[in-house]
């Protein structure tokens, strides 16, 4: 305290100078309107910068959270695209897609691997979740791979670029229907293989899910046509589709459940039986 009033009897000059000057200035702002509106502009304009700062700074630690919203929004409108989706053409109406309720849950990616022959990713959803064998993996760019081994809360995914993989395909332009599978050798694309020599493919066409099959809604997309060869016979091209996805950079995926899956095996079992 004794140190307080050292200062001020040092400083008593100074001091006065600064309530006067303050004491003038107050009273010069509030008797001109134009003196008056310059100090609140100014004001405002030092107050909002600092504010404005501060929101920056409080956004940037708040990406994280705000990220997590995304996904989850962006989880539902895949729900609801997948569940009411129709084709372009108004006058064609899948049947069997519109029957279907597919659920999507949101996964992590924690391990991926893309430059074996046979490659596999795990992601941190598993059974507690609800997460069984045969669920299609996807991202917002494309298809990732089907799931194919679940404990309590991991899953394995058989990724597309895995010699095993197999799926179904189709010409977006024409809806000619191939089958998916990798050749092994380049992680940036896939090959669609049978489609029938008919089609009228060109480079550059949509290469996208056929939805025959219960694990994969018609529409989804896989990549575009970078090439294409007949087969040694001359009935149907194979087609290299450069992928949508960069699959060595994987973060986020969407799991996909077909709600009427059982349903549509068990009439199509006793069908064949």
């Amino acid at each position: 305290m004794q140190q307080i009033f050292n200062f001020v009897i040092k400083n008593k000059t100074f001091l006065l100078f600064l309530l006067l000057f303050g004491i003038s200035l107050a009273l010069t702002i509030q008797s001109h309107s134009y003196h008056r509106s310059k100090f609140i502009n100014s004001a405002n304009g030092l107050t909002g910068g600092v504010y404005g700062t501060f929101n920056s700074i409080d956004k940037y630690f708040d990406l994280n959270d705000q990220n997590e919203i995304l996904v989850e929004e962006n989880k539902r409108l895949r729900q609801i695209i997948y569940n009411y989706k129709t084709d372009t053409d108004s006058s064609y109406i899948d049947s069997t897609f519109i029957s279907s309720k597919y659920r999507v849950t949101v996964a992590n990616v924690y391990k991926n691997s893309y430059s074996l022959s046979n490659n596999y990713l795990t992601i941190n959803k598993g059974e507690k979740d609800s997460i069984r064998e045969d669920f299609g993996v996807i991202t917002s760019k494309g298809i990732i791979g089907i799931i194919d081994n679940t404990s309590k809360s991991y899953a394995t995914v058989l990724s597309i670029l895995n010699k095993k993989s197999r799926i179904n395909a189709k010409l977006k332009a024409t809806r000619h229907i191939g089958s998916l599978k990798w050749n092994g050798n380049s992680p940036l694309y896939v090959q669609l293989v049978d489609v029938s020599n008919f089609a009228p493919v060109k480079v550059g066409d949509t290469i996208e899910t056929g939805g025959e099959s219960t694990i994969f809604p018609k529409g989804i997309g896989i990549g575009i046509v970078e090439s294409y060869d007949t087969d040694i016979i001359g009935d149907t091209y194979t087609i290299q589709v450069k992928l949508f996805n960069d699959m060595s950079n994987i973060g986020t995926v969407y799991i996909l459940e077909n709600l009427d899956k059982k349903e549509i095996e068990t009439l199509e079992n006793s069908v064949n039986e």
